[in-house]
């Protein structure tokens, strides 16, 4: 099989736990652009959280492509043209953040340059290996300032790609149905990691987004390899000609992936692509 495309979530998968690419990964990617190889950033993260991961990689160079909001917005780097968009309604972004009031979550949501929460003090989660916060964590990764709102409901008045509820992981398994029903049928919601659930408009997956854009690039699936460790990336590996799952994934990820290769921390994705492409 020609590869012809490499589709990549990043947290979890192309960044290593320090949230770095390795230099390996880094050469590895370069090398497959040089030969040709669209390269293609495909996270749950905001439009901007990429842009230093993109130049790291010289995508820009070489008409590489950034899928953000787990696929409501994908952005040609070379040439900054959208090349697919799917916000959320307007109506249905304020109902969804009425609701969550009713919730001991922390809702996230970005416009321009800006984050906007209900209180930035309020910021604390409590994981396995310790507590985080959260919102600067998020402010900080997407390149945003913080501004406080007490009613994030009826102070939107623009349009999301993205809603993004944190919690603490065991508060948000119990309570995620709750959140999610009286959109059923409106909207996506899934966990991008045991502490995050977002809602995206109906039908958004990593998978649309990409099916959206490949024929813009003359590219099929069936020449689209795709890398991926977690719920949102489910789609993406189901739909890519070579679907893979890195050894720290989800379960459920690896048994329907084509491929398991080694974990973020131990250059999965190079590992990978040497098979392949040398």
């Amino acid at each position: 099989m020609t590869i012809k495309a490499i589709a990549m979530d990043m947290d979890g998968t192309l960044l290593n736990e320090e949230k770095r690419i390795t230099e390996k990964t880094k050469a590895a990617l370069v090398e497959a652009q040089k030969q040709g190889i669209k390269v293609i950033l495909a996270s749950g993260r905001p439009t901007p959280g990429l842009f230093k991961y993109a130049e790291e990689l010289a995508m820009e160079k070489y008409d590489g492509v950034g899928l953000s909001f787990n696929g409501a917005h994908v952005l040609d780097y070379q040439t900054n043209e959208v090349l697919f968009e799917q916000p959320l309604p307007l109506e249905t972004s304020k109902a969804i953040l009425e609701h969550l009031k009713a919730f001991d979550v922390k809702p996230m949501i970005c416009h321009q340059n800006y984050m906007y929460v209900n209180d930035v003090f309020d910021n604390t989660i409590h994981l396995p290996d310790g507590d985080m916060n959260i919102i600067e964590y998020e402010a900080r990764a997407g390149g945003y300032k913080l501004c406080e709102v007490n009613d994030l409901a009826g102070f939107c008045d623009f349009s999301l790609y993205k809603i993004l509820v944190a919690a603490d992981p065991d508060y948000l398994n119990q309570h995620y149905k709750e959140m999610m029903r009286p959109f059923e049928g409106q909207v996506s919601a899934l966990f991008s990691a045991p502490f995050y659930f977002e809602f995206t408009d109906a039908g958004i997956t990593k998978a649309k987004a990409i099916a959206a854009t490949l024929p813009r690039l003359n590219l099929k699936k069936e020449e689209l390899m795709a890398f991926g460790d977690g719920q949102n990336d489910q789609a993406m590996i189901e739909y890519a000609g070579v679907g893979v799952a890195m050894d720290n994934a989800t379960t459920d990820l690896k048994q329907i992936a084509d491929e398991i290769t080694l974990s973020n921390n131990e250059d999965g994705i190079a590992h990978t692509l040497e098979k392949y492409l040398s």
